[in-house]
């Protein structure tokens, strides 16, 4: 195998033919290496959203029950909080695939590390939740930014397929996602809530040996960092991470058992540092003296997308704290003498993933992928999701008292997040390849995750305004906010687009005092015409 080919991956055929083709209609048209991606990614979801299902009510349940026994305030933020940081560890998960290991072997690191996290949150002693908590954002900052980037590396420069095969392997996941509610929910709440966790953490160790096992299929794409560090240098980071590590754990679980740090003080620092994080790692990653002049510019104006991405997500966020408070407290889930158990609502939105997804990965294969769309479909996820939380305030609105609604309100609601994540998440994704070289993508796709955190962050501190604010204000507050950012990333598409332009499509554009495809070296010239851009 040629040194260009292993580098795009053997996923660059055209679709339906030969190794690299897939069709878009059964998972079984596609490569084995996706099979294989995506099998891990439906036990990996299974995982999160039982844990995620879960999380929030096991943490208002009072100590006698087994839970947290947090205020209601406290424990909506900690969700946004876990999710701001495990998203927030995306870049360093990066980082590690970028600078010392490579994707595929970090993807399998994550995996293991979300196996022990998922475990420890089972198991019955008060201070091993913190360090579940721990392990599982560690875990997912490993895994999410290098499946994806595997993605990225085996589907090479067809950003169209690459688009589908993201939309399709949604499919899948939302298999897991829809299931996982009904079992690790129903063992949580009705049997105990350390069983719900401990299924969460079966279906993920069936993932990670999956993984291990199929780790064959990728050849050599993946298997060496894109920027590795010298000799010297990776054993200063090694230490460095392991020192960092064993720091942060012991502090976080001994201030946890000991009392020092509370809930309120752990989420705090979390949001704090989910700001501060995204603005130093893109001001660092800008000024890097690996990129162009055209690698600026683009970066530039995908400062847009990862904006609209922190909106998003910090609006999606809120599916696994508010909404399902209000499910919980507001809404009438007496159906024919039985109790519909608060967690099996939070099935809706992958049921609708599912139903959903084929519809727009050939939506998006047969209008194509590539820069021009990119801030309009953006545009469109933050609308849908404001429309979405004009309709909570309308449903909050009619359960003020001791009113309850009925749970359509909250279906209609999970339906439209359902549309805005299959544009945002599979666009976004998709996007990010086309900004920077080749070998940034997983840096690249960290950063993305790392504007995530962002969301999380401010999520985790906007939920507290419901003990602040009535109800029906918060969600609309929330509303004009996601129109607001929808329109005016729509007014800029031109700009935005103009901005994603790669160098063939500015003819004459020169960097560095150099015509725009002229490489530095070989080596330059090499990773440019294989990258997606």
């Amino acid at each position: 195998m040629s040194t260009a080919r292993a580098e795009r991956g053997p996923g660059t055929g055209a679709p339906g033919t030969g190794q690299g083709g897939a069709g878009t209609g059964s998972v079984r048209t596609w490569p084995a290496w996706y099979r294989t991606l995506f099998m891990s990614d439906v036990w990996e979801r299974f995982g999160f959203f039982g844990m995620q299902a879960i999380l929030v009510l096991f943490a208002v349940a009072p100590r006698s029950e087994g839970g947290l026994g947090l205020a209601k305030a406290d424990a909506a933020a900690l969700f946004g909080a876990w999710i701001g940081l495990a998203f927030m560890l995306c870049l360093p998960g990066g980082w590690v695939a970028d600078r010392l290991l490579g994707p595929r072997r970090t993807l399998l690191m994550g995996a293991v590390v979300t196996t022990v996290g998922h475990f420890a949150l089972a198991a019955p002693w008060l201070w091993s939740t913190p360090l579940g908590l721990v392990l599982l954002a560690v875990g997912l900052g490993l895994y999410k930014p290098n499946h994806q980037a595997m993605l990225n590396l085996m589907f090479g420069k067809d950003s169209g397929r690459r688009e589908a095969g993201i939309s399709l392997m949604y499919v899948g996941i939302q298999v897991s996602a829809l299931l996982s509610p009904l079992i690790a929910g129903f063992l949580g709440e009705r049997v105990d809530w350390r069983l719900g966790f401990a299924a969460s953490g079966t279906a993920m160790l069936l993932g990670t040996v999956q993984l291990f096992l199929s780790r064959h299929q990728f050849k050599d794409v993946g298997a060496r960092p894109g920027r590795p560090l010298g000799a010297e240098e990776s054993r200063r980071a090694y230490r460095r991470i392991g020192v960092t590590a064993a720091v942060v754990l012991l502090v976080v679980t001994g201030g946890v058992a000991s009392g020092g740090l509370g809930p309120a003080g752990a989420i705090g620092l979390v949001g704090t540092v989910s700001i501060l994080a995204p603005v130093l790692a893109y001001t660092v990653l800008y000024r890097s003296k690996e990129l162009t002049v055209s690698d600026r510019r683009r970066l530039r104006s995908f400062l847009w997308i990862f904006l609209g991405s922190t909106l998003f997500w910090s609006m999606i966020a809120q599916d696994g704290s508010s909404l399902t408070l209000f499910a919980k407290e507001s809404t009438d889930r007496h159906i024919l003498g039985f109790d519909v158990p608060v967690s099996w609502l939070q099935s809706a939105t992958p049921l609708f993933i599912l139903v959903l997804a084929p519809v727009f990965a050939w939506a998006l294969l047969k209008h194509g992928g590539g820069r021009g769309g990119v801030p309009v479909k953006f545009a469109t996820g933050l609308g849908l999701t404001g429309v979405s939380f004009l309709i909570m305030a309308l449903a909050a609105t009619l359960a003020s008292g001791d009113q309850k609604v009925s749970p359509v309100w909250l279906l209609v609601v999970y339906l439209m997040h359902a549309c805005g994540e299959l544009i945002v998440a599979a666009v976004g994704i998709a996007a990010v390849a086309d900004v920077l070289p080749r070998k940034f993508i997983a840096h690249m796709l960290g950063l993305l995750w790392l504007f995530a955190a962002l969301g999380g962050g401010a999520g985790s501190g906007m939920v507290r305004l419901i003990d602040v604010i009535p109800e029906p204000l918060y969600y609309l507050m929330l509303a004009v906010m996601a129109l607001a950012a929808g329109g005016a990333l729509a007014l800029r598409r031109d700009a935005v687009v103009r901005g994603l332009a790669g160098d063939a499509e500015q003819p004459g554009a020169v960097e560095d005092g150099r015509p725009a495809d002229a490489g530095s070296g070989p080596d330059e010239t090499t990773l440019k015409e294989d990258s997606p851009a």
